[in-house]
C-alpha cells in the first residue's frame, strides 16, 4: 500500500476514484467541488440530482464521466466551529467511507483533496492529521493500493508531507 502527497489538480488525476469535497446538496459549489463539476460534464449534475444529497460525515457514489477517474466519491465534509461540535469524527467519516465506497467498487487508486479546509475552515494541521491517521486505519481492510493526498497549496503539502515522512 502506497499513501503519498502531490501538488496538483485532482480533475487531471489518473485514478480509479477522486473524492469531491462536496456540499450536501451534492449540486456543486465552489473550490475543488465547482472544479470537478465543470470537469466531469453536466452528466455529473444529473446523476448527483437522483442521490437525494448527503449528510455531513459521508458520502455517496457517482461515475466520474467525463474525468480521467473512473469514479467521483463526494464526501460532505464538516464546517469547522472550534472543534467542540463533532468536527473531527464527521471529517474521518469522510475520509473512512470514502475508502469503503471505493472499494465497493474495487477501486485500486484513491486520489483525496484536503477535505473541509477551504471555506469550511478546518484547519489544516488538524485536518491532516485526521485524513492520515483514518486512511492508514481504514486502507488495510480494502483492495486499495495507493492513496494519493491531492494539495491545492504548497503549504498544504508541506503538512501532508511532513505527516507521512513521521
Amino acid at each position: 500500500m502506497k499513501i503519498d502527497a502531490i501538488q496538483a489538480d485532482i480533475t487531471t488525476l489518473e485514478v480509479d476514484a477522486i473524492v469531491n469535497a462536496a456540499n450536501r446538496s451534492l449540486m456543486g459549489g465552489g473550490g475543488v467541488d465547482g472544479a470537478i463539476h465543470r470537469a466531469a460534464g453536466y452528466e455529473l449534475k444529473e446523476a448527483c440530482r437522483t442521490l437525494g444529497g448527503c449528510e455531513t460525515g459521508d458520502a455517496k457514489l457517482t461515475e466520474g464521466f467525463k474525468l480521467p477517474a473512473r469514479y467521483v466519491i463526494h464526501a460532505v465534509g464538516p464546517v469547522w466551529n472550534g472543534g467542540h461540535r463533532g468536527e473531527a469524527e464527521k471529517l474521518a467519516g469522510c475520509y473512512r467511507r470514502a475508502l469503503e465506497l471505493a472499494d465497493s467498487v474495487s477501486a485500486r487508486s484513491i486520489a483525496f483533496p484536503s477535505i473541509s479546509t477551504g471555506i469550511y475552515r478546518f484547519p489544516i494541521e488538524r485536518a491532516a492529521e485526521i485524513a492520515v491517521k483514518t486512511v492508514e486505519e481504514t486502507l488495510p481492510s480494502t483492495g486499495i493500493d495507493a492513496v494519493t493526498f491531492c494539495c491545492f497549496s504548497e503549504g498544504d503539502l508541506a503538512v501532508f508531507d511532513a505527516l507521512l515522512k513521521r
